[in-house]
């Protein structure tokens, strides 16, 4: 039986090794908000382009939106969802906490955008079956590669989480991996699909927290040529 002190250990490191899958994230928020976007207590952020209503455009916005939601799964990452604040939030994002309730109304509205993968698996899934497992597995490294992010990876937060933790789980099981079943024809469509979704959970660890160094340096279509095979097996038996 593992002893309490090797679990703490091993929730540390899947901590720690989450923090490089973010650090992408982290370099982009701050990007996004260094003209002055944390000014939202006091006005529009200094980047922003005036609108015929005076306020601040819209991918202003939705870059203030993109870095409050990155700051919420940091902490989730980190902390139980009763203790996080939306003080910690904003302060995490660089904004207000005001703005975060203008964009988002309160904590749970929040918290349930960053615990749904319904728009990840929108984008993950949105190829025709032949080729969604190419699709899949491209979309899967590009977001490692070039966004430090990962539409799926979020799920391995789920034993940090107590109870917040089996909504993660049935989250993920109904927009992830039965939404894919019902794109599937013939038998035992459940369970290609979890095996396949499992696949890119697998290609995302080694990638993300693994940072297997081969992967990571191999140009990306060899990748998607050798693994997109293997995963479409599972789709299209």
């Amino acid at each position: 039986m593992r002893s309490a002190k090797s679990s703490t250990s091993f929730e540390r490191s899947i901590v720690e090794s989450v923090e490089s899958v973010e650090s992408a994230e982290s370099v982009e928020a701050s990007t996004a908000l260094s003209a002055g976007e944390s000014a939202g207590a006091t006005g529009a952020p200094a980047n922003a382009v005036a609108t015929d209503s005076g306020g601040p455009s819209r991918r202003d916005a939705e870059a203030t939106k993109a870095a409050i939601l990155r700051a919420a799964r940091h902490l989730l990452a980190r902390h139980a969802h009763a203790d996080i604040t939306l003080k910690a939030v904003a302060e995490r994002a660089g904004v207000s906490p005001p703005l975060i309730m203008k964009y988002f109304g309160n904590k749970e509205t929040l918290f349930a955008r960053v615990m749904s993968f319904e728009e990840d698996a929108g984008v993950l899934l949105d190829a025709p079956l032949a080729d969604l497992a190419r699709h899949m597995v491209r979309h899967v490294l590009v977001s490692q590669s070039e966004r430090g992010a990962d539409p799926l990876l979020r799920i391995v937060f789920a034993p940090l989480q107590g109870t917040q933790g089996d909504t993660l789980r049935a989250n993920f099981r109904t927009q992830v991996s039965d939404r894919l079943a019902l794109r599937l024809d013939g038998p035992d469509a459940g369970l290609r699909a979890e095996l396949a979704v499992g696949m890119l959970l697998g290609l995302g660890v080694m990638y993300g927290i693994a940072r297997g160094g081969e992967l990571r340096t191999a140009p990306l279509d060899d990748v998607v040529r050798r693994y997109a095979p293997a995963v479409q097996a599972h789709l299209t038996p």
